[in-house]
């Protein structure tokens, strides 16, 4: 799926796919380098960081394992309520492991951060953020992110595993949604 495939349901395309790629390679060498001969776990929030996850795992040339988290912190609409569920949580134990938890984008921060203090709370070496995205100005709390791919405006997006209505996923970029397709 690309930008002619979307119709007049893109409004712009903010981060290309290729742009993407290429940060994601940095980001990867970043890591690489911080977490040398030590044992990593990256954690992915699903289900929006499955597209970073699978690019920066496959960038990385140290040897990761991968786990999985379903969190859910949206009762209704598009607003966080800050009130996290887990509805999948970790197969592994993270007991002296070192942890970077991916996710696609960042918010308010406030599941973030509850995930923080969650997984802090299970006797992890570290704990340590790599975010694709990262909104600023929709910043409730501050998180500590350790690798940040790009800064974006408090806009609705979606591509590269983020969704509108579990639609627009499978796009190989990030653009935001013209406002008929959100605006029921």
């Amino acid at each position: 799926m690309d930008a002619q495939d979307m119709g007049n349901d893109l409004e712009k395309v903010l981060v290309t796919a290729e742009d993407i790629q290429r940060r994601l390679s940095e980001m990867a060498a970043e890591v690489d380098r911080d977490y040398a001969g030590q044992d990593l776990l990256l954690v992915g929030v699903l289900k929006g960081a499955v597209m970073v996850m699978a690019d920066l795992a496959r960038a990385l040339h140290h040897p990761a394992e991968m786990d999985w988290m379903a969190v859910s912190s949206y009762g209704s609409g598009t607003q966080s309520s800050g009130v996290v569920r887990i509805l999948k949580d970790l197969d592994q134990d993270i007991t002296g492991r070192h942890v970077l938890i991916v996710e696609d984008v960042i918010d308010s921060g406030l599941t973030l951060s509850w995930l923080l203090a969650n997984l802090g709370s299970r006797g992890p070496a570290s704990v340590g953020v790599l975010a694709l995205l990262r909104k600023p100005d929709a910043a409730k709390v501050e998180v500590p992110v350790r690798y940040v791919g790009f800064d974006i405006p408090n806009d609705f997006v979606a591509g590269y595993g983020l969704d509108y209505d579990e639609r627009y996923r499978n796009l190989p970029f990030v653009g935001t949604l013209a406002p008929h397709v959100y605006a029921h």
